[in-house]
């Protein structure tokens, strides 16, 4: 008697996909910041003979951590990686364990919905483009006068804000999805398998 199970599995497959995409995605940026960092300290030790630290590695690592933390929260969320202590909720029944993993999710989607509009916000008003009515149709605001950059690099601070923005968005596309699941299970009476 659950909510739409063979869509939800449907649904689930789908995310499934899209989360391991994102999360390799991230992977990818996190292993390009650690080369980046394992260069930068290289060049820093070989000064003599000419080599220098990498040209704003600091910046490029901050923004690599950034969005590297966005791709994996869609897929930790999906698993349900986040941290839980369960020393008392594992002596309850199943359907009460459902009952306190639904009100997990539904705490995280609150959060994540959160952590999306400041987000969007922020990249909002650090994208310096779009005509008005464009950005009136989005809730983007005005235009910068001066589009922010980096101060070394002076790469623009829209585009790891954007990266950012698009995994804050699967993110909370997850987070809901995991409400409707966390449902289905305490109408079955027991949390499924992951």
């Amino acid at each position: 008697m659950a909510l739409a199970r063979h869509f939800e599995a449907r649904t689930e497959q789908t995310l499934n996909a899209l989360c391991r995409l994102c999360a390799y995605a991230g992977g990818l940026v996190l292993v390009s910041a650690a080369l980046i960092t394992v260069a930068s300290v290289t060049g820093r030790a070989f000064l003599f003979v000419g080599l220098g630290p990498v040209r704003g590695d600091f910046e490029l690592v901050e923004m690599s951590c950034a969005i590297a933390i966005f791709a994996f929260m869609p897929w930790c969320q999906l698993n349900r990686g986040h941290v839980t202590v369960d020393v008392l909720s594992n002596r309850l029944p199943p359907r009460a364990q459902a009952v306190l993993g639904a009100l997990g999710d539904l705490a995280i989607a609150v959060v994540s919905g959160l952590i999306l509009w400041r987000l969007y916000l922020g990249f909002a008003e650090k994208f310096p483009y779009g005509s008005d009515s464009f950005r009136s149709a989005f809730a983007m605001g005005s235009k910068p006068y001066y589009p922010e950059t980096t101060y070394e690099l002076e790469m623009p601070v829209w585009i790891p804000y954007g990266l950012s923005t698009l995994g804050a968005v699967l993110f909370f596309v997850v987070s809901v999805f995991t409400v409707w699941r966390a449902v289905n299970w305490v109408i079955v009476g027991e949390e499924g398998e992951l």
